[in-house]
């Protein structure tokens, strides 16, 4: 089967191309590198001309005054540039409602095409889309990256860009997507309940790891627990990073020579991951219901990861003992648990071979390959 997948999204469609590819399949992934945190892709549209540093001044400038930024165009004629080589696959799959980053008409114009020239198209739900943001803004109790927006409207900055899935140029291609495609896939429970009401919804699919290359070391504690928090400056009200910050305040004056806390902020992905590996808890979000791709990689390494693991995570996976630590916002909650992990170091060593294992059961990038096969085949 020839597959292509456009997009990308926390890496989640670099290993679902490897375990395509294991599985003897064609897969060619066209995205771009999503900034500072470099993604591999076979071919890039991210914007270059646009982005040095000559003409990212006035660029930024232009964006600041009216809010649009001239890189979106350059983005969508790359991609535009690449139709020749998109054509005749069996399955498309877009990893999200604006996959291509390009204005809302181009965008549909791109979609369209695609659509002309291949057989089925799908796209993943992740991250958020029209129907994700209007579920969370019509259920505000519910645990999403919302509520910190909602508690406070005034972080409006680095939330106003969500807004733009209600634009009625980007409702045009909800539609599309609804009518035109196949399926949408949810990639995790914070993007179930919001797609079922759509009437090609094609159910739950974990995200593949690729668990070859995530080598499992069983973690050894000698004289400190290392606890890493990695910031994004672009989603650090989201993933609710603040209270992170104040646990750690307190856990580290609390226990002083027993932790060595490591804080990075907006860094490469590469980079990222090398400093990380010597952790032994990791503090990745607290807004969220399942794990992101970050907390999962963490997870197949055997690291202990501060996430999400609400009811519908557990009951569906049927989970009695923690395979990782379900994160709130609360800074008295988030010091117990972390006191708790490092008083009793032990329970570090079993949390990090749960979660191994759990990886290995439930998103192993072969066996998610075959659901999503599954899922296009049916």
């Amino acid at each position: 089967m020839r597959i292509l997948l456009i997009g990308e999204y926390s890496l989640l469609h670099n290993s679902l191309k490897e375990g395509l590819i294991e599985l003897g399949h064609e897969v060619i992934l066209t995205a771009n590198r999503d900034g500072f945190k470099e993604y591999a892709t076979d071919h890039n549209y991210e914007a270059k001309w646009l982005t040095i540093k000559l003409l990212n001044i006035p660029r930024k400038a232009i964006y600041r005054i009216f809010n649009f930024d001239f890189a979106s165009i350059e983005t969508g004629i790359r991609f535009y540039f690449f139709l020749p080589k998109l054509k005749n696959f069996d399955v498309v799959q877009f990893i999200n409602e604006a996959s291509i980053k390009t204005p809302k008409k181009f965008e549909l114009f791109l979609m369209n095409k695609i659509y002309e020239t291949n057989k089925k198209l799908y796209m993943v739900s992740t991250g958020i889309d029209y129907s994700t943001l209007k579920f969370y803004i019509e259920n505000k109790s519910k645990k999403s990256i919302l509520q910190p927006y909602f508690q406070n409207p005034k972080q409006d900055k680095e939330f106003k860009p969500f807004f733009d899935y209600f634009d009625k140029n980007h409702i045009k291609i909800h539609h599309f997507i609804k009518e035109k495609f196949n399926g949408i896939i949810a990639s995790d429970f914070d993007y179930v309940e919001a797609n079922k009401v759509n009437t090609n919804y094609s159910g739950f699919i974990p995200c593949p790891v690729n668990t070859k290359k995530l080598v499992f070391k069983e973690l050894i504690i000698e004289d400190k627990v290392i606890i890493f928090l990695g910031i994004n400056k672009w989603s650090y009200h989201q993933k609710g990073i603040v209270f992170f910050e104040k646990a750690l305040e307190i856990i580290q004056k609390k226990f002083k020579d027993k932790v060595e806390i490591i804080t990075v902020n907006t860094i490469p992905y590469p980079v990222y991951i090398e400093l990380y590996n010597k952790a032994h808890i990791m503090l990745d979000q607290l807004y969220c219901c399942d794990q992101g791709y970050n907390a999962l990689e963490a997870m197949a390494k055997g690291k202990v990861v501060f996430t999400g693991a609400e009811n519908e995570f557990t009951e569906h996976y049927n989970i009695s003992e923690r395979v990782c630590v379900n994160a709130i916002p609360d800074v008295d909650y988030l010091v117990k648990e972390l006191s708790f992990l490092i008083e009793n170091p032990s329970e570090i060593v079993k949390i990090g071979k749960r979660a191994r294992a759990f990886i290995e059961k439930e998103h192993d990038y072969i066996k998610v390959a075959e659901k999503y096969l599954k899922t296009w085949e049916s």
